[in-house]
């Protein structure tokens, strides 16, 4: 028979191991509340999949240039070319089928031997004396969404495939086709919605403070659903 102590024990355990497949260990519940696509992209077990965003890499990029900077994207036909074209900016990913270099520098930046794929920028910045760069795997069919959430820094897109809606305070920002970009500034809250008729494959940056999460839930702002209305012509 348990005596009390035991009982409790069981109990503090029990509730801990709750917590932890929640997501929520005592002393971190809102840090682990707030951080969201921290999770690791595994595409060495499978192909990538529709469903939620993924971290395809995490760059320390150091201080920046006073000058603009941009998200340079180019494609290698292998990983020894990309390597041996990257900078202490860069960063070798592999996927949607292809090797690619991500860069943040300013324009005037080419990387050597490369398939230039697109230039998003100038980033809008506030200096900070060191910066990270994440970058992140999306397939979303069309009228998923992200949670809402905000920024420390600027982000940008770029979408292989399929139509990107972003709902913000002061309005819708769309961008439609194979190739569409978009880019917005640091500080304010989002929801990220795929439209269109093709299933939405694409990459974002967020581009960050180090001192700074770079990515927050929101739920002091709630969308007014304009990105699905735009969707549907209304």
């Amino acid at each position: 028979m348990q005596t009390r102590v035991e009982r409790n024990r069981w109990l503090k355990r029990f509730a801990w191991v709750a917590m932890a497949c929640l997501g929520v260990v005592a002393g971190h519940a809102n840090a682990q509340d707030q951080v969201v696509t921290s999770r690791a992209c595994h595409f060495d077990k499978a192909a990538p999949v529709i469903g939620p965003a993924c971290l395809l890499a995490r760059v320390s990029v150091g201080a920046l240039p006073a000058e603009p900077v941009y998200w340079h994207l180019d494609t290698f036909a292998n990983v020894a070319a990309a390597n041996a074209a990257k900078d202490a900016r860069s960063v070798v990913v592999q996927d949607y089928g292809k090797i690619w270099l991500f860069t943040i520098a300013p324009k005037q930046w080419h990387a050597k031997g490369a398939t230039f794929v697109a230039l998003i920028g100038p980033l809008p910045l506030k200096q900070a004396p060191a910066f990270d760069a994440e970058y992140i795997h999306s397939m979303f069919a069309p009228g998923t969404t992200a949670p809402v959430h905000k920024h420390s820094g600027p982000e940008a897109f770029y979408a292989l495939d399929g139509d990107t809606c972003l709902e913000m305070p002061d309005g819708v920002h769309a961008a439609k086709g194979p190739g569409n970009s978009l880019m917005m500034p640091g500080g304010e809250p989002m929801l990220l919605m795929a439209t269109g008729t093709n299933t939405r494959r694409a990459f974002a940056l967020v581009l960050h403070d180090s001192t700074q999460p770079a990515t927050t839930r929101v739920t002091e702002w709630k969308p007014a659903g304009l990105c699905k209305a735009d969707a549907a012509g209304i």
